[in-house]
């Protein structure tokens, strides 16, 4: 296992993005790696982190302005290769159904529930472990 583990998170709201910090602190789980953050505010900053490879988790806003995270999760599922695992922060349990159509491995709910979001990081984290290996 690699010593850490690199989280992209892209929202407009630098409150969201202080959540997801915050939510998973040094690591979501005991058997996961310690976690780094990269930062996005900016779909086109998205890209260009991934472009640059080492992203190992996306966390996107599904509710970010001026593209939602559903969207770019899209898009960079369709344009990105080997994409890294996606987390979907959604504002309504309705929204589950276009998590599912962005193709994200995941979706919690805004604003971010410490517990759930920790468990649904390692989670992927894990998935994402067992793929490098």
């Amino acid at each position: 296992m690699q010593p850490t583990a690199t989280v992209l998170v892209y929202s407009d709201d630098s409150n969201t993005r202080e959540q997801v910090r915050l939510a998973t602190g040094r690591r979501p789980a005991p058997d996961v790696p310690v976690v780094e953050f990269v930062e996005c505010a900016t779909p086109a900053a998205v890209i260009k982190e991934l472009d640059k490879g080492g992203i190992d988790v996306c966390v996107l806003d599904g509710e970010a302005v001026p593209m939602g995270g559903m969207g770019l999760c899209r898009q960079i599922k369709d344009e990105v290769f080997r994409c890294p695992p996606v987390l979907l922060l959604i504002a309504r349990p309705q929204d589950a159904w276009l998590a599912t159509w962005s193709r994200a491995e995941g979706a919690v709910a805004l604003p971010v529930e410490p517990v759930e979001f920790a468990e649904a990081l390692a989670s992927l984290l894990r998935q994402q472990r067992l793929q490098s290996a």
